[in-house]
């Protein structure tokens, strides 16, 4: 049961509260708690409860300053064994957590076969954690490596492929609005930091032009998203950003590149891009084009909803412009 979960469990934090989930149905506990430490301090950073009704997540420092002293001792490896409570250390080549059943004084105590039961279930869950958590470190590196590329696009002077801080925030909030979940929005934070990796190998003399483009430059540029997805294709957990890379120059009527892909057959992601990246570059200026004012820029978007831009991300875009940390997002894109 334990496998099936941690194979369709992609990080810690999901995995913690899906595991005292399975507790309190497999030992038949009222409740069910895993903690787990920070690997640097062994400080809790995370504890997931689960009381036979709802999953509860604490990760604030205020949340958990109350932690007890009898809790603290589990996870720094002592055993708690009692009628009503048990709490086990998960320890790997050192302690990284513990777990915790408990049932009410209205109810049986636990017998020495459920302390078994629990002790194998600390096992794998050790083997589960240390897993996702390798994962995320892994993640984390690649992530850094990432951050490098915009730095060298900076340092190389391809300033219009860099963009503002707030130009994830903007894209989240109208993904937000969309009702998309949590996957797509960490799908969009991603793919805004990795759509243009590709003009790493476009000459600086073509991304810098204030004339027309002749048709073998324009060629190249087309040819941009293709070679970011290219880029970051081998990496593993960002292959399901390739599709908004690959697709945010698509238009909503099917005059985009690189495919020509049209209304629905877009990725909604690659469509919320494509309002964020042509508002940003109206409101920040071209080598080639002067900017715009935001509401000149809006103006824009709303003149072209339904040929190059999604109607529904428009609508989306534009009633969030009624909002004034909305706007203010959008006056730091320029």
């Amino acid at each position: 049961m334990v496998y099936r979960l941690v194979n369709s469990t992609y990080n810690v934090r999901e995995l913690t509260l899906r595991l005292t989930r399975l507790l309190c149905q497999f030992i038949k506990a009222s409740s069910a708690s895993v903690y787990i430490l920070d690997p640097l301090n062994r400080k809790v950073i995370l504890v997931a409860i689960f009381n036979n009704q709802i999953n509860i997540l604490l990760d604030k420092r205020n949340e958990l300053k109350n932690i007890s002293d009898v809790e603290i001792r589990v996870t720094e490896g002592y055993p708690l064994i009692e009628k009503r409570v048990i709490g086990l250390p998960l320890i790997a080549d050192d302690n990284i957590g513990a777990i915790f059943i408990e049932r009410k004084n209205s109810e049986s105590p636990f017998t020495d076969f459920d302390r078994e039961m629990l002790s194998v279930f600390a096992e794998q869950s050790v083997t589960a954690i240390k897993k996702l958590q390798l994962y995320e470190e892994q993640q984390q590196t690649i992530l850094g490596s990432i951050q490098f590329i915009d730095k060298l696009l900076k340092r190389k002077g391809y300033q219009a492929l860099v963009h503002a801080p707030a130009y994830f925030s903007v894209m989240r909030a109208i993904a937000e609005k969309m009702n998309l979940g949590q996957d797509a929005i960490e799908c969009l934070q991603y793919a805004s930091m990795l759509h243009d990796a590709g003009a790493v190998d476009v000459p600086f003399e073509i991304l810098s032009k204030t004339s027309q483009l002749t048709p073998e430059e324009f060629k190249i540029i087309r040819d941009l998203p293709t070679k970011s997805a290219e880029l970051i294709k081998p990496v593993a957990f960002l292959r399901p950003i390739l599709p908004i890379i690959l697709y945010h120059r698509e238009k909503y009527d099917g005059t985009g590149y690189p495919s020509g892909l049209k209304k629905e057959q877009i990725p909604v992601g690659a469509r919320i891009m494509a309002v964020v990246d042509a508002f940003e570059a109206m409101t920040r200026g071209r080598p080639y084009k002067r900017k715009l004012s935001l509401d000149a820029a809006l103006d824009e978007l709303i003149r072209n909803s339904g040929t190059q831009f999604d109607p529904k991300v428009v609508n989306c875009f534009r009633d969030l412009y009624k909002q004034k940390k909305f706007r203010k997002f959008l006056s730091k894109l320029q």
